[in-house]
């Protein structure tokens, strides 16, 4: 059976599922320190991942900001730091 394309849908070969993007969040979070390549970045998960649908990973996480990437690799910069979520919390209440 072909798979039909509905008019104005795009088509994600190698879509990655929820578990796929944890383990990759997980693997950078860990490397926060340090800037890592995609190849490098594939070599520390702990499964395979197809090279395009870790690439669809990394472009979702630099769209929402989680990761800053470019030509010399990818970084992860969210901040999870509770006294900074308080230090917020604190600072928007005045």
């Amino acid at each position: 059976m072909a798979k039909t394309k509905r008019k104005g849908s795009k088509s994600y070969p190698h879509s990655p599922n929820l578990k796929t993007i944890l383990m990759v969040e997980d693997v950078l979070k860990d490397n926060a320190d340090r800037i890592l390549k995609p190849a490098e970045l594939k070599r520390m998960l702990p499964k395979k991942v197809n090279h395009n649908t870790l690439m669809n990973i990394v472009d979702y996480l630099d769209r929402s900001n989680k990761i800053a990437f470019n030509s010399r690799g990818m970084l992860w910069i969210v901040n999870d730091s509770p006294k900074l979520r308080k230090a917020i919390a604190e600072g928007t209440n005045h």
